[in-house]
């Protein structure tokens, strides 16, 4: 049984017994004789109103405000609180000399001291909620660290980073933990592990394949010692799309997101949300090569070109070797020319040497 269900009930016992009694007064100024059928109709009107508009002034609202405090940050919700406290006990120390003023002003400042001050509060811990944590912080560490970087002490949201669907399926993750580099808490909420077991449900047999290497991924990750893995029930009431919801729960985490997915990134950047791309990870670890340089490389394949030949780095750079076709199969000393970086990766020209 739902809370809209039960509201209307109660509303339209309220409103029948309401509008029965303002019937039977009615009726009983106007003609005594028409108490009952006055009594009866305004029931019904009543019954009616309050089946009708009762969720629209109970649950509605609540809902409204509860998806609004869903979209607010712990932090700011904390120094919202901590204002108004403040800017109401300064009200109140000003309640009485105020009230001593003459007419009207003793009736009128009081209360108008109670809004500005707690306005005021509000406005002003919520602008300076950054400081104010670190503060706090830096009080709870009693000097053990530096005031400029309690930010990773407050809610540790340095040390929290989400993952998304799209880099578990993808796998990396696995082997970047295990190096290392990802110090700290690996968040897994409850809805992407649901969209990935959906994945791994799929009756498309290369989405199911997908799914299920990303529960394999996961298996992995829970195994490796240097990280933590953590799997939450945390959602985000109101919002329905997966990437919406980690943009969402990142900036109330305030910790950032792993990916690998594009459009995602770009939504995030755009709301201001710390990504931690794994492609771009991977494009910056790969080998530097300047043009001129010299190397080994083996050509296996003809490029797009007719004289072209293609060859790959041990970091899977490919290698485009402008005469190539004629060396497919033989490892050739060759010059690199050109070197071009690609939003799908970087690639280098090269040449044979003589």
């Amino acid at each position: 049984m739902s809370y809209d269900f039960v509201f209307r009930i109660v509303g339209m016992i309220v409103f029948a017994l309401l509008g029965g009694y303002w019937g039977f007064w009615f009726g009983r100024t106007n003609d005594l004789e028409q108490i009952i059928p006055y009594t009866l109709g305004m029931s019904t009107v009543g019954a009616l109103f309050g089946l009708i508009a009762t969720p629209y002034f109970t649950t509605f609202p609540v809902r409204g405000i509860r998806r609004l405090l869903v979209r607010v940050s712990a932090e700011n919700l904390l120094a919202g609180l901590a204002g108004l406290v403040t800017g109401l006990l300064v009200a109140a120390l000003l309640t009485f000399p105020l009230s001593m003023l003459p007419e009207p002003f003793g009736n009128v400042l009081p209360f108008l001291s109670v809004l500005l001050f707690g306005y005021f509060g509000v406005a002003l811990f919520v602008t300076r909620q950054s400081d104010l944590m670190n503060l706090i912080g830096a009080v709870a560490n009693r000097g053990g660290e530096s005031v400029s970087a309690p930010n990773a002490a407050w809610g540790q949201g340095s040390r929290t980073i989400l993952l998304d669907t799209s880099v578990i399926i993808d796998g990396r993750v696995a082997d970047i933990a295990k190096t290392g580099f990802l110090p700290g808490t690996l968040l897994i909420p409850r809805f992407v592990l649901n969209e990935l077991q959906y994945i791994a449900d799929s009756a498309d047999s290369l989405r199911r394949q997908r799914g299920r290497r990303g529960m394999e991924v996961l298996s992995e990750l829970q195994k490796v010692s240097a990280v933590s893995v953590r799997i939450s029930d945390i959602d985000v009431e109101g919002v329905r799309e997966v990437d919406d919801k980690l943009v969402i729960l990142a900036r109330q985490l305030k910790c950032p997101i792993l990916t690998n997915d594009f459009n995602l990134n770009r939504v995030a950047e755009l709301q201001g949300v710390v990504i931690l791309n794994v492609n771009e990870l991977a494009n910056a670890v790969k080998s530097v090569v300047l043009p001129g340089e010299t190397m080994g490389i083996a050509i296996i394949q003809e490029g797009k070109e007719s004289n072209q030949g293609v060859g790959y780095m041990d970091d899977g750079t490919m290698v485009v070797v402008e005469g190539g076709n004629k060396f497919i199969g033989q490892t050739k000393a060759i010059t690199v020319t050109k070197v071009l970086q690609t939003a799908a990766g970087r690639m280098i020209f090269a040449k044979p040497e003589d």
